[in-house]
């Protein structure tokens, strides 16, 4: 009965090699996924960009239906949410939430008006915030 007992009290537990070994299987495990959760992650945030970029296109569509034209560059986004001065037929806000969003990197929309009959250009500046990049740091344009 004695000897019963002292081999399940040695097969009870794992042993230091046993756990080094998962250990290290996990680690590598970590270091292959690892990346490629990371930019899975960083091709989200582009394309959540482009999405509220289309967003703000389509408001500004319907801005123009009430207004007759796009806001000038002066006036930039902020016209969808809050009445610029002198505007005749502006019946906003314009977007949902009653405010602009940021993008998905906390920076705020860049817009131009196009002064070519084509509609304006909204820009994100990309992960830098600053013009031009590549990968993360791209920008993302309308």
């Amino acid at each position: 009965m004695k000897n019963r007992v002292e081999r399940n009290k040695r097969v009870a537990g794992f042993t230091l090699v046993e756990l080094l070994v998962v250990l290290a299987i996990l680690g590598m495990l970590a270091a292959l996924v690892g990346p490629q959760v990371l930019n899975q992650l960083g091709g989200a945030k582009s394309k959540s960009a482009a999405i509220q970029i289309s967003d703000l296109e389509q408001a500004l569509e319907i801005y123009k239906l009430d207004v007759g034209r796009f806001p000038d560059s002066n006036q930039g986004l902020d016209a969808l949410v809050r009445e610029p001065a002198g505007v005749r037929g502006w019946n906003g806000p314009y977007l949902k939430k009653g405010e602009l969003p940021l993008d998905p990197w906390g920076n705020p929309y860049q817009y131009q008006a196009s002064g070519r009959g084509s509609g304006p250009v909204i820009t994100s500046l990309g992960a830098d915030g600053r013009p031009g990049g590549a990968g993360e740091d791209a920008d993302v344009t309308s």
